[in-house]
């Protein structure tokens, strides 16, 4: 492993070696398929805001990928950072364009989908069990803790909506950004091979946003509500939702509904229906995580 003060080079950490661009475009980009290209980059502020601000410029085809092998400025939820050492795990951007199809009220499902599309995807391809807390946390399991291994943002731009992930692969203990983090790699993974992990997300992501687009955007007849609500670690849980604005709310995760709304059951006996908000999960869990 090099020194801290070693300088920089795509190759200074032998156990994480650079994405090989050739060959992902080999196995992912096909005239029949969703994605249309992609790109590595060696850094860059934030694979969502490139996407977006080429989206908002007009001329992005539906399908495009950016990856970054570092982001110095990454965003998650409520504008939180997202900082990794380079090549310590996955920093990509898509850009999908429902269309006409998929009613405009539907496309919140998208990040959503984003997220089952990943935990599957990584629990094929990494052997790891991940799970979603709602609304776009992965989480994982290191040494039986729940702990924040990835996260998904959407935004709106231009003709449709970018969505990025960003996934902790190799991160060591000692790399973590904070005590409820982890990484495939302390969850133990069977592969930490990147190339393997993208291309398995990417056609997971693939597949499902496929089969909602098929549906009209329905995630109910797409599978996607169903498939959500059963790997999403927030149900059957107390939690408080932090809400957009200032209060909060306390109840038991009981649904996810057809908008993708968390449903919490409150102490009044009432179910509310939470569209945005940080959750905190208070009870329900084995430790760690809230």
């Amino acid at each position: 492993m090099t020194p801290p003060d070693a300088p920089h080079n795509r190759w200074s950490d032998l156990d994480r070696p650079p994405l090989n661009v050739t060959a992902l475009r080999r196995g992912l980009l096909r005239p029949d398929g969703l994605w249309s290209e992609l790109e590595v980059v060696e850094t860059t502020g934030s694979t969502n805001s490139d996407l977006a601000e080429r989206a908002r410029s007009g001329g992005l085809a539906e399908g495009t990928v950016l990856v970054a092998e570092e982001q110095t400025a990454g965003r998650g939820r409520l504008e939180r950072s997202w900082t990794a050492p380079p090549r310590s795990g996955l920093f990509f951007s898509v850009y999908l364009e429902p269309g006409d199809a998929v009613p405009v009220e539907r496309w919140g499902w998208v990040p959503l989908l984003a997220g089952v599309a990943a935990a599957t995807g990584l629990a094929k391809a990494a052997g790891v069990d991940t799970a979603l807390k709602w609304p776009n946390d992965l989480l994982v399991n290191v040494e039986s803790v729940e702990r924040k291994a990835g996260g998904i943002l959407g935004e709106f731009a231009g003709d449709g909506i970018v969505v990025g992930l960003g996934i902790n692969v190799s991160l060591r203990a000692d790399e973590l950004p904070a005590p409820t983090a982890g990484s495939l790699a302390l969850a133990g993974a069977v592969s930490t091979d990147r190339e393997t992990l993208l291309r398995a997300v990417l056609r997971s992501l693939e597949h499902w946003y496929g089969e909602w687009k098929a549906a009209d955007g329905d995630a109910a007849a797409s599978g996607l509500q169903a498939a959500y609500a059963a790997g999403c670690a927030t149900l059957d849980r107390t939690v408080r939702a932090e809400l957009p604005g200032g209060g909060s709310l306390v109840g038991e995760a009981v649904a996810i509904d057809g908008d993708g709304r968390l449903v919490l059951s409150t102490e009044d006996g009432l179910q509310k229906p939470v569209s945005a908000g940080d959750i905190v999960h208070l009870r329900g869990t084995e430790g760690g995580l809230t």
